[in-house]
């Protein structure tokens, strides 16, 4: 942990802020949370499943969140149905750095009409456009540009060199990370005599409450309409959503991920890493696109799907499990060859002097 990133807590306030059944001493003092190889002794560490009871004997950790006792294990413990998850809100509530609020730097470049919400904390060298509204407590980091008539919501972050272009809207609790754009151009040209003429992109992009974007996502502007992100997605770095995507609530994009224009996806799909889904595809609910696969044609609801072009997980899995086969199962198919062709040769020169001689007779 951070030098100064929390104060020390005793597990018993741990345990009633997550639940659970406590097992050892309650006073144990806990200063920090860390892995399990790299604790020491006043952190708090977690077991995520029973693979990782060797590692946890040889933790130092002073306390675990388990999802079992383990007998074995002599130091305090948290019993909790997901230790994962546990682990996480509890680190979220006591050892988290809270963002400073550092009031409106001198240093804004501030068009008319802005609208700024309480306790606000804007950086030096941020750009708002015209008719901006900002909500409370939204937090810009240094150099964030939001162009005319944008809209962010109640307890957004935009962390540094964020941009958001004009007119596009940015929910409440959003997480936006370095160097991502929101509301750029889609990709959209007309060929003329061999030349490319440029569609006007009219649209918009909508951005709802609880999305986190990583760094360095590209979110285009809807040539008509808008591009929507829903509610609860998480989207990591590198990722390109073309215009007029529209992807459902809690989903999960991975890094390198493309989804190319008008590609709808649907709530809870997981696409894993430089996967690419094609355009106009029609994604259903829970769908799971493995990494590096191709999507071209629809998917319905709860596929799991593998490969380039995209295939049933399970096909793909014997696919792949052939392919390190193939240079000895071709030279079985040559080895087959020549087998089937010496049988049949003297068959056929038997067959031909049985022609020759009803011929001569």
């Amino acid at each position: 942990m951070p030098d100064g990133a929390s104060r020390a807590h005793q597990l018993a306030d741990i345990q009633r802020a997550i639940g659970g059944e406590l097992v050892g001493r309650a006073d144990t003092v806990i200063s920090g949370v860390s892995s399990l190889e790299e604790a020491g002794p006043g952190d708090l560490s977690y077991v995520a499943a029973d693979r990782f009871v060797p590692v946890a004997l040889e933790s130092r950790a002073a306390a675990f969140v388990v999802s079992g006792r383990i007998r074995e294990l002599n130091r305090p413990q948290i019993v909790v149905p997901n230790p994962a998850y546990a682990f996480a809100s509890l680190v979220e509530r006591f050892f988290a750095i809270p963002l400073a609020q550092r009031g409106i730097a001198e240093q804004v470049v501030r068009g008319t009409g802005v609208t700024i919400g309480p306790e606000t904390s804007i950086g030096p060298f941020v750009t708002l456009g015209d008719r901006v509204s900002l909500g409370a407590r939204v937090t810009l980091f240094p150099g964030v540009f939001i162009g005319d008539e944008a809209v962010v919501g109640d307890d957004t972050v935009l962390y540094p060199n964020v941009t958001i272009m004009d007119r596009c809207v940015i929910g409440c609790r959003v997480k936006i990370h370095s160097g991502t754009v929101i509301g750029s151009d889609g990709f959209g040209y007309v060929q003329h005599q061999g030349r490319h003429q440029k569609v006007p992109q009219l649209g918009t992009v909508v951005i709802e409450d609880d999305v986190e974007l990583g760094a360095n996502v590209t979110v285009d502007r809807a040539t008509f309409g808008r591009t929507v992100i829903k509610r609860g997605t998480k989207v990591d770095n590198l990722v390109q959503i073309a215009h007029n995507v529209s992807v459902g609530e809690d989903s999960i994009l991975v890094a390198q991920v493309g989804i190319a224009g008008s590609t709808s996806l649907g709530r809870s799909v997981m696409v894993g890493g430089q996967a690419g889904v094609a355009d106009h595809i029609q994604v259903g609910d829970r769908v799971m696109i493995a990494a590096r696969s191709g999507v071209s044609r629809n998917l319905e609801a709860g596929q799991i799907v593998a490969g380039s072009p995209a295939i049933p997980h399970e096909v793909a899995l014997k696919a792949y499990n052939l392919i390190r086969h193939l240079p000895e199962l071709r030279q079985q198919l040559r080895d087959l060859a020549h087998r089937v062709q010496a049988l049949v040769s003297p068959a056929r020169r038997a067959n031909r002097t049985k022609r020759s001689s009803k011929r001569r007779g």
